[in-house]
């Protein structure tokens, strides 16, 4: 701050300059502050607006600069500010008055705006891959594992026997939507605003497709108004995390069921469990647990983001400084749960037999005599009401639907009875349901495939 004093009488107080530093957050922009100011130079010197040389010079510099800061060999300044002024000011060290000419037809406004863009695009790439990990995983854990039988639940009951492919499919589903979320984010934001200066453009006759061209962006933004101003692209962002994690916290929520001594159903790898401090017994889904208590943490960097936004007047505000640290700790929290969770379902152990025979005469499997009297022209809600008086009359007498014989059945409905040995087979149940969607094994296997297909 003490850089841009040139209309003040006083320096700034101490305690000003560490309140407005943003330079801690925002040394991790430091590859994107370079390379924009790499391309930005080098669009100086092609229209002639500063020399070849001089954009040479510049260029050679900010690769220097970029150097001393990664390695530690220069440390900036609380005085510095932020990262531009940081970079600046040791260009300028290094190469004379020359790095003064690297901040024609620029502010901060649009550096920032850029630098900010570019780091999301980088992001984004990290989260896709992440994505695809966790993606890969969950298919290949639905082709080896799939064919394992277990309860599906409603209101956390059992409903009706399923296959565990079609539940780790409807997970894979919920991530390849939330891939497309930040594609389509990405797709928005890929627009470049250097050059837009402070809100209103330039004298100079600069050429942002060209600086948009040397940076990979997809065109330019429109509106130097909007170009600064904007950070819904960051909200998006925000937003589409917001949702993967909610994804994440609900499959976490189900490996700490599932590992429970309850349901039994899985065993978390030692790489992803922890002990406890004063039980010697315990194993603890740690991973799951602080997967589904960060999607807190980001759900509130969106809400800070949203807040942050509201009511500010156009164009830039000073507010808008506070927008990296909720979104780089969006983004890369989004991204560490995806790797986690991918790691913890890559080594987790299935207990295949968990449910084989505890589903044998379920009362999850009420629904098919249900289907089976409706099939013969019986109205469904008849044949409901029927079966549900059949189960409660086993249930009072502490019976499941394995006590019940052809002649007993005929004693709630006429039409009831026959193949009763298929009907209450739970894999056969699980067959049965192939409509569109459904757990049948072949449609599993059409989900695959479609789901491979996207990745």
């Amino acid at each position: 701050m003490s850089l841009l004093r040139g209309r003040f009488k006083s320096s700034v107080s101490d305690l000003m300059q560490r309140f407005s530093s943003s330079l801690e957050v925002d040394l991790r922009m430091l590859d994107e502050d370079i390379e924009g100011s790499k391309a930005h130079a080098t669009m100086l010197g092609e229209t002639g607006i500063i020399s070849a040389k001089d954009a040479r010079t510049l260029t050679e510099g900010l690769d220097t600069v970029r150097g001393e800061l990664a390695s530690g060999a220069w440390v900036p300044g609380i005085e510095h500010e932020d990262i531009h002024m940081a970079v600046e000011a040791r260009l300028t060290e290094l190469v004379g008055p020359v790095g003064g000419k690297l901040h024609t037809a620029r502010s901060r406004n649009d550096q920032v705006a850029t630098d900010l863009r570019l780091w999301l695009r980088r992001g984004l790439g990290e989260l896709d891959l992440a994505l695809r990990e966790l993606l890969e995983t969950l298919l290949q854990r639905a082709e080896t594992d799939g064919h394992t039988l277990m309860p599906g639940y409603t209101h956390l009951q059992r409903g009706q026997p399923i296959f565990l492919g079609h539940q780790l499919l409807a997970h894979a589903f919920a991530l390849s939507r939330d891939r497309g979320r930040f594609q389509d984010a990405l797709a928005r934001l890929n627009r470049c605003p250097l050059g837009a200066c402070a809100m209103a453009g330039t004298p100079h006759p600069i050429d942002r497709q060209r600086t948009a061209e040397l940076l990979g962006f997809g065109g330019v933004a429109e509106n130097a108004m909007d170009a600064v101003a904007a950070r819904d692209h960051a909200q998006e962002v925000a937003a589409a995390a917001t949702i993967c994690m909610t994804n994440l916290s609900r499959m976490a929520e189900e490996l700490v069921l599932w590992s429970s001594a309850e349901f039994a159903f899985i065993r978390l790898s030692g790489s992803f469990a922890t002990g406890s401090s004063i039980m010697p017994q315990k194993r603890n889904p740690d991973a799951a647990e602080l997967v589904r208590g960060k999607a807190g943490r980001v759900a509130g960097a969106f809400t800070a983001l949203t807040n942050l936004v509201k009511s500010l007047p156009l164009a830039y505000n000073r507010d808008l400084q506070e927008d990296r640290e909720a979104l780089f700790d969006a983004v890369e929290t989004t991204r560490d749960c995806l790797r986690i969770m991918a790691g913890a379902w890559s080594t987790l152990a299935i207990e295949s037999r968990r449910f084989e025979d505890e589903l044998q005469g379920d009362f999850s499997l009420a629904t098919e005599l249900a289907d089976d009297l409706s099939s013969k022209g019986v109205p469904f809600r008849e044949a409901h009401d029927t079966v549900g008086h059949l189960v409660q009359a086993l249930e009072a007498k502490g019976e499941t639907l394995s006590a019940l014989t052809p002649e007993r059945a005929r004693s709630f409905h006429p039409k009831l009875g026959d193949d009763l040995e298929s009907l209450l087979d739970p894999r056969k149940a699980a067959e049965r349901r192939s409509s569109y969607g459904g757990t049948a094994w072949s449609e599993v296997k059409r989900q695959l495939s479609l789901l491979r297909d996207a990745l």
